[in-house]
């Protein structure tokens, strides 16, 4: 069996790439993605990358420090033509939070949309709102048919809206990604959604170090934990864990186009 976390956080404070990925690796867990969330966790994302076989990163800045950056996203450039670069991201919108304004969110979801294009890579989308809003959803979906029109592809991660978006956005032939959430006594909506993704588009990730699954729950979280997210899908499912395994990571590798090891 063999798991592939689609989305998950390396910050070297957590020790180097090696001592990192020793430490918390179990035999299950093969392959993963790292993902920046601004342009020094996409430098640090790129060094684990490199550093971990079956390891591949994707660079990009969420939507918090869309004021930060503004209209210029040139740095990131110089990730361009690296062999371990499989997909830009982590790009979207965020206003359950809103740490920037929703204009400077969108400005910056729109260039990173072009660069997607221009690279020819998937992009991993950052989508939330208030529990009782769906704004956040409907403007992302705007951008994304755009991008999808033009041949883009798309990971929404870490997905916690109503099966009505997440059909939306199937519909644009996203993947969306399940976490640790799913283990969540309270989360019965992301079981719901869970049992409603068909097998073809599902992804797992733990988004560590954040969701830790039951029973882990309050710990940081980190890439040996997705087993968890992989048992409860798969009892989700009615499929066994080697099963689930089996799918996720194919979705993945054909995601983010990578010959597995």
């Amino acid at each position: 069996m063999k798991l592939f976390d689609s989305h998950f956080h390396y910050d070297e404070k957590d020790g180097a790439p090696a001592e990192y990925w020793n430490r918390i690796k179990i035999p299950e867990l093969a392959y993963a993605l790292a993902v920046g969330a601004d342009y020094q966790q996409s430098l640090q994302a790129r060094h684990f990358a490199h550093e971990i076989e079956g390891a591949w990163f994707a660079c990009g800045a969420h939507p918090e420090y869309a004021d930060q950056y503004g209209p210029d996203i040139r740095m990131f450039d110089e990730f361009r033509h690296d062999p371990k670069l499989v997909a830009i991201g982590e790009i979207g919108l965020d206003y359950y939070y809103e740490n920037s304004h929703r204009e400077s969110q969108l400005s910056l979801l729109e260039k990173f949309l072009e660069l997607a294009l221009e690279w020819q890579l998937p992009a991993v989308v950052h989508c939330r709102d208030l529990d009782d809003r769906d704004l956040a959803y409907a403007d992302a979906y705007d951008r994304l048919r755009d991008f999808t029109r033009s041949g883009g592809m798309v990971d929404v991660h870490c997905f916690s809206g109503t099966t009505v978006w997440a059909g939306k956005f199937l519909d644009l032939g996203a993947y969306l990604g399940v976490t640790g959430m799913v283990t969540f006594k309270k989360a019965e909506n992301i079981r719901t959604l869970a049992r409603y993704l068909p097998d073809d588009r599902l992804l797992i990730e733990t988004d560590s170090p954040y969701l830790a699954p039951v029973p882990y729950r309050g710990r940081p979280n980190h890439p040996g934990y997705l087993i968890k997210v992989a048992e409860k899908l798969a009892e989700l499912k009615n499929i066994t864990t080697e099963q689930l395994a089996a799918i996720t990571t194919a979705n993945a590798a054909r995601l983010l186009k990578v010959t597995l090891p």
